[in-house]
């Protein structure tokens, strides 16, 4: 093993160790709170202790690791990611933020910084479980909303409950709340989920800002019938027109340089192949870098689902369970993390992220910045998941790059 690639063969060597944790034998699949979840948890915190942190696991779940600067007390400035998963995920997708933050914690130990370094691992970053938004990272920033508490997963199990039996403390969460004056910023490092650095060939990019976010869940009804005895124009087929809604935000979509809009889930009622179907709900996902522009096609989208239910004779409802606004990162840190990479020789694109990162709930705490990594394709949320220890190395040294700058040290 070459000096040079030494940083990215421990980063590496931790994504493997973590992806081990799975709910699911032979994918990966490691939801919020679930036993792998607090597996892989149990699994970071000993990482930390050994890397000489104070680590615990907090009263949401996240996994927290400190370093003391060169007094007790300091702000923190923070690294790290989450370690929740999709269904049958790819191992990079947050842990490569978590792992690196460590790597570079390790590579740190010792020195009289400036700030306390800590290292964090949050637990809901991707939202598929439960009906809430990024919450143990909001839960730092104040930003939680104990109704969240109430929401149930797909088998009815309140997320109050689940956090219980996790070993959190749903009481313990307004305490989480980090005063500003606490934090001296966050950076994160995370797969870029895209193809620009591949096209570009760079194996890095800064985090120009992150889109802004709307979800909803929609509702189709219509009426549920014989399929053989009823004839074509005299139906009221809620999956025709959720087809046809569908189409209708592709289209609008489309139409709106910059956003997009997704249908990424959908479930037809009965569903049964010799019957009507009565009723479908589906899910809606709209984002764009400028927070007018997403609203406006949300309503527009709404205004074009109401007026096919209209003409197809159904019903139709919509409601809204997450509105993130877009968030533009420091361009302090932005300079220091792209100085930082040219320093290596690298050539950073500026990227803007379509993905939601727990650096849009950071960034009210403070100074934050993420860079990108070069993902092989693209391709995220899928067990192809890929890149190269090259890249791993590039990230890590460019993230303890910019944290020796930050603090005053030599390159």
């Amino acid at each position: 093993m070459t000096d040079t690639s030494r940083l990215g063969a421990r980063v590496m060597a931790l994504i493997d160790d973590l992806a081990r944790h799975t709910d699911e034998p032979g994918r990966l699949t490691r939801l919020y709170l679930s036993p792998a979840h607090r597996a892989t948890a149990e699994a970071v915190l000993g990482l930390m202790r050994e890397a000489g942190l104070a680590a615990r696991i907090d009263a949401a779940g996240s996994v927290v690791g400190r370093m003391e600067g060169r007094e007790p007390g300091l702000p923190a400035l923070v690294l790290g990611s989450h370690i929740d998963s999709v269904v049958d995920a790819g191992r990079y997708d947050g842990p490569l933020g978590v792992a690196a933050g460590l790597a570079v914690a390790e590579a740190l130990r010792g020195l009289a910084l400036p700030f306390a370094l800590e290292v964090v691992a949050f637990g809901d970053e991707e939202n598929v479980r439960f009906p809430t938004s990024l919450s143990t990272s909001k839960a730092w920033a104040g930003q939680y909303r104990m109704e969240w508490l109430e929401g149930r997963d797909a088998a009815g199990t309140p997320l109050r409950e689940a956090l219980a039996q996790f070993g959190g403390d749903p009481d313990g969460i307004p305490a989480l709340a980090r005063r500003r004056e606490e934090i001296a910023g966050y950076l994160e490092i995370h797969i870029e989920q895209g193809p620009a650095l591949e096209a570009a060939a760079q194996p890095v990019g800064v985090v120009s800002g992150i889109v802004g976010l709307t979800r909803a869940r929609c509702t189709v009804t219509g009426e549920a019938n014989h399929a053989g005895t009823v004839p074509m124009g005299m139906r009221r087929d809620a999956l025709a027109a959720a087809a046809e809604m569908a189409l209708a935000v592709e289209r609008l979509g489309e139409a709106v340089p910059g956003a997009v809009a997704t249908v990424g889930a959908l479930s037809v009622v009965p569903g049964a192949v010799n019957v009507i179907p009565g009723r479908v709900d589906f899910s809606l996902d709209v984002r764009a870098p400028d927070d007018s522009e997403r609203l406006g096609l949300f309503t527009a989208i709404e205004a074009e689902c109401r007026a096919i239910a209209q003409r197809r004779a159904v019903g139709f409802g919509a409601e809204t369970f997450m509105d993130n606004a877009a968030v533009a990162l420091d361009p302090g840190f932005q300079a220091t993390l792209d100085r930082a990479a040219r320093r290596l020789g690298f050539s950073p694109l500026m990227l803007p992220s379509g993905a939601t990162h727990d650096a849009v709930a950071m960034a009210a705490l403070g100074p934050s910045a993420m860079l990108f990594v070069r993902c092989r394709g693209g391709i995220s949320h899928n067990p192809a998941e890929s890149i190269t220890l090259e890249d791993a190395d590039a990230a890590t040294r460019v993230l303890l790059g910019a944290v020796r700058d930050l603090a005053g040290l030599e390159p």
